[in-house]
């Protein structure tokens, strides 16, 4: 990451889709800084990534002008001279808030403003700083981040208004502000900003809370990642720096799975972009090349040039099926997963099909075993004080901000290899269920707690309910993920989860994939494909069923009340159910053991009710 002409600390780029993206707050040891929009970037540095559906439904959400998926720039070495041109390869930065304290004089002051002065460490950026070169309390005293800042539920992001606040309103005076603290403690009554010049003073409790509104001004709709400024309606409330509630990412993410029969097919198809202005086998020829000496398109190296050629003119007369849309993201995943030969070799995808676990052949149809697999993931936007949504209704969810200034032509995404299992449960058997009178109780509970949650934010309480499936299925692979955890040696923030439940008559999805995708070697360690077969399989799940039935918070967590407190679990918590939030698709929402197995308060709703026997 480099802020002006330095280099001043170093993330993954996967980091960049899920923390610090454009827009967002990179609290670094010594400075902070705000990574700047996409049209700040370099894309010439920025590796494209091919992936069809995807790409589609990045076309759907910000428009047809999108025509690239592109990784995050990064080095291939660690050891790179800081001098070098490939050593300032990375995301441009810039130091936000303006406004620096220094640590032993409080001086507060914009780190512009000539009282403060930068020292860049070449070797050790992480050890780059500001420093108050005249303090009087010390020579060369460190100058840090004021740590609070303003954002609104549009998106916006503004320094603190120091002047502002201190004066109570607009004010002439312009005088030296000094940051103190009052009492031992670090609560927000005891820290006070002061005017030198005219002694006015206030505590920054009076920035929180319902003083916040008579005490702040209104937002002024910055977006210092663009450099630009918009008008908006909304009251601004104080944050912290890094604060979870500064930036929540919007993504999309799919599974690189075949959706043509013919591999060649398939490879035209995830590199469409590179082949659709061909004109001559002579081009073609120095685009293959270029490709497999990048390995942006692992096996097309299999065939030759007038076979790619000819299946490219295949193509384009339109004998070829379509892109999938963003709607269709999960269905041709069921379909593949589910298909009675899914492919066994392909260069993104090899499956294995294992029969059902011993004594769970009622309730499961038969598990796919999957030695590798990809997910690719891009990131759209993002919000601020608020997460967005899962809802249906776009209007309500948290306007989403946007990642570069003008025209959108590409996106930040991410491709992650791994392994997982994936289960199939019968659809006769999960359709009864689901038609018993007890799951229809246990159902509107959960419903009176999504009704409350979704009223204490002002979105219509009847929207976005999943169906009970979901719910047991959501569950179900939690308590899997808890079980795997503990056998196959795996980070459990490493394993997550994707739910297929669709009550639809024309396409019932019933399933779960479990599944390994991290940047680094911790997704392909094959320990959880293992696990995946029948003997290994039906022990795991009667572990986490037995598990399941009694929680170390009962009765407490088993006679939870969605509706009496607004929450969207029932049955569930941190000690039987809950995983890491990188891990689970809905944030631990939609939870409910019961759904599961027979607990304290429920005996008739489970899906496994004698629990594998």
């Amino acid at each position: 990451m480099s802020a002006t002409n330095y280099v001043v600390g170093q993330v993954r780029p996967s980091q960049v889709l899920w923390a610090y993206g454009p827009g967002s707050i990179v609290d670094l040891p010594n400075l902070s800084v705000v990574t700047m929009g996409l049209n700040k970037w370099d894309p010439n540095r920025c590796p494209p990534v091919e992936e069809a559906r995807l790409l589609a439904a990045v076309k759907q959400a910000l428009g047809p002008q999108v025509q690239r998926l592109r990784i995050p720039p990064f080095l291939l070495e660690d050891r790179v001279d800081p001098l070098s041109a490939e050593g300032r390869v990375g995301v441009p930065v810039r130091p936000f808030p303006r406004w620096l304290r220094c640590v032993k004089c409080g001086l507060l002051a914009e780190y512009d403003s000539g009282l403060f002065e930068i020292k860049p460490n070449l070797y050790r950026p992480e050890r780059t700083h500001f420093l108050h070169s005249n303090c009087p309390k010390g020579k060369h005293a460190d100058a840090v981040p004021a740590r609070f800042l303003l954002a609104c539920r549009n998106g916006h992001l503004d320094d603190f208004p120091w002047h502002w606040f201190v004066h109570s309103g607009l004010s002439d005076c312009r005088g030296t502000l000094r940051f103190f603290e009052r009492g031992a403690s670090l609560q927000t009554e005891n820290l006070w900003v002061k005017c030198d010049t005219c002694d006015a003073a206030r505590s920054l409790v009076h920035a929180f809370g319902k003083d916040s509104k008579d005490n702040l001004p209104g937002c002024r709709g910055r977006h210092p990642h663009l450099d630009s400024y918009e008008e908006c309606a909304q009251d601004p409330r104080t944050i912290l720096l890094g604060a979870t509630n500064s930036w929540f990412p919007i993504t999309l993410s799919v599974l690189a799975i075949p959706l043509e029969k013919n591999q060649l097919s398939q490879l035209v198809l995830d590199g469409w972009q590179h082949f659709i202005d061909v004109d001559d086998e002579a081009e073609l020829r120095g685009i293959v090349k270029t490709l497999v000496k990048t390995s942006a398109l692992p096996g097309i190296d299999k065939w030759d040039i007038p076979t790619i050629w000819q299946a490219i003119q295949i193509r384009k007369s339109g004998g070829a099926a379509e892109v999938a849309s963003e709607g269709d993201i999960k269905q041709p995943e069921w379909e593949v997963l589910t298909s009675a030969n899914p492919p066994k070799d392909w260069p993104h995808f090899m499956s294995t099909v294992t029969d059902p676990p011993e004594g769970y052949e009622r309730y499961v149809k038969r598990t796919l075993l999957l030695e590798r697999l990809r997910e690719v993931n891009a990131l759209i936007g993002y919000t601020r004080v608020e997460a967005p949504e899962e809802s249906s209704d776009p209007d309500e969810r948290p306007p989403m901000a946007d990642l570069t200034r003008g025209t959108v032509e590409w996106v930040p995404a991410s491709e992650v290899h791994g392994e997982g299992i994936f289960i199939e449960l019968k659809e006769s058997v999960v359709h009864a269920w689901e038609k018993s009178e007890a799951v229809g109780e246990r159902d509107k509970l959960l419903f009176s707690g999504h009704q409350g949650w979704r009223n204490a934010r002002h979105l219509k309480p009847d929207v976005g309910f999943p169906p009970a499936r979901y719910a047991m299925l959501h569950t179900l692979a939690h308590l899997l993920i808890r079980e795997l955890a503990l056998e196959c040696g795996y980070n459990a923030a490493s394993i997550r989860e994707r739910i297929y439940a669709s009550s639809d008559k024309d396409n019932p999805m019933a399933g779960i994939l479990l599944y390994t995708a991290a940047a680094d070697s911790d997704g392909t360690l094959g320990g959880l494909v293992e696990l995946g077969k029948p003997d290994f399989l039906g022990r795991l799940l009667d572990q986490a069923l037995e598990r399941a039935s009694v929680c170390s918070s009962d009765p407490l967590c088993s006679d939870h009340d969605p509706g009496k407190d607004r929450s969207l679990h029932s049955a569930a918590c941190h000690s039987c159910t809950f995983v890491s939030e990188t891990s689970c698709e809905r944030g631990n929402r939609y939870l409910d053991r019961a759904l599961i197995v027979k607990t304290l308060k429920d005996n008739d709703a489970a899906f496994f009710d004698g629990q594998g026997a």
